[in-house]
């Protein structure tokens, strides 16, 4: 039995186009090589398949290939027809016939703001065989989700982002106060000292007290209560639409909740940030995975 280490794709076409030609001369010019390299492949054919593969041809002229080669012929197609397959540029992506789940880890406010929006543009489009699944962000598993493949997107802040991994900017957002409708302190814009007088609940995954916010508030020789922690934003909201305390919330997710709550500026400079998509590198010319990530970006430039 021949030996497969011993072959490469390149010896098997010169064989596949040796028998199409039954002529060295021919098949050398025809692959682009020199008739000695063709004459040398030829050997080292014969070697492999322990056979002459083609002989000289009665009439003198040419070159017919031996029963063995004869036999070689149509297995040799399917084996060039299948690599070509593999070669061929992967088809277009069609959301409107493919049936696939993408797994995205987004915060509650990413889901809200940006993970809902995509559903529904997907329900709009009637791309029915497209499914999502929102998954929350864990720092400590974001890399091996994604290399593991259980993650296939995330929507999160920069500096949540593990390295290596590719990114673009879906939207920007600010932070403002909210308050519950009907608050006792009424309607007016915060200074500092209103906003230090009244118990707040703030968003942390780790149960602590303490945010950069208090930092900052440090430096202002000011200091705010808290009085709750929670681990999502949505939680926060709830809590403030239900009492007196004050939060911190992205804006855009603020808005979706106007009924419940009022919305008002910082009394204190705070940078804006913006929401970024992520994805493994792996996934980057993946035909399903563009799609996705183009129709999130064209989802966000919306929001």
């Amino acid at each position: 039995m021949p030996d497969a280490n011993r072959a490469d794709l390149n010896l098997l076409r010169a064989l596949a186009v040796l028998i199409e030609e039954g002529n060295v001369t021919r098949a050398a010019a025809r692959l682009g090589v020199s008739q000695p390299a063709m004459s040398a492949q030829l050997a080292r054919l014969r070697d492999l398949f322990d056979d002459p593969l083609m002989v000289p041809s009665d009439t003198g002229r040419g070159m017919v290939p031996t029963p063995r080669a004869v036999a070689l012929r149509e297995p040799l197609d399917a084996v060039f027809a299948r690599v070509n397959t593999v070669l061929e540029a992967p088809e277009a992506f069609d959301p409107m016939r493919a049936r696939r789940a993408f797994t995205i880890a987004a915060s509650d406010n990413g889901t809200v703001v940006l993970g809902m929006a995509l559903f529904a543009e997907l329900a709009q489009m009637g791309a029915t065989g497209i499914h999502l699944a929102f998954v929350p962000l864990d720092r400590t598993r974001l890399r091996g989700q994604f290399e593991a493949g259980e993650v296939d997107m995330m929507i999160a802040l920069l500096d949540v982002v593990p390295q290596g991994l590719k990114t673009r900017v879906l939207t920007g957002d600010r932070q403002v106060i909210v308050q519950r409708k009907g608050h006792p302190r009424g309607t007016g814009p915060f200074d500092l000292a209103q906003y230090c007088r009244w118990p707040h609940v703030i968003i942390a995954t780790d149960g602590a007290w303490r945010t950069v916010v208090d930092d900052e508030l440090d430096a202002a020789n000011a200091k705010r209560e808290v009085a709750l922690t929670v681990p999502q934003f949505m939680l926060a909201l709830n809590a403030v639409s239900e009492s007196d305390l004050f939060a911190l919330i992205p804006a855009r997710l603020a808005k979706r909740f106007s009924d419940r709550v009022d919305m008002f500026d910082l009394p204190f400079p705070s940078k804006p940030f913006s929401l970024q998509a992520a994805w493994h590198p792996r996934s980057h010319t993946d035909p399903g995975h563009r799609w996705l990530r183009e129709t999130l970006g064209r989802v966000a430039g919306r929001t």
